[in-house]
């Protein structure tokens, strides 16, 4: 069960990660909006997928 949910939190950090630099980038999901908003959950993105690969080595 822990595994899973960290394999899912993982999946979610790159989605995030990937919509919002995608934004960033070219402009394409939101129109760039806010670029604070952005860098924001970029960071965010990172800080989960961080968290949720160092919870993943713990729980093997």
């Amino acid at each position: 069960m822990a595994k899973g949910l960290t394999i899912i939190s993982m999946v979610i950090a790159v989605l995030v990660l990937v919509l919002f630099a995608l934004d960033l980038a070219i402009k394409i999901p939101f129109d760039r909006v806010n670029m604070a908003m952005d860098i924001a959950f970029v960071i965010s993105a990172l800080g989960l997928g961080y968290i949720s690969w160092s919870t993943y080595k713990e729980v093997k």
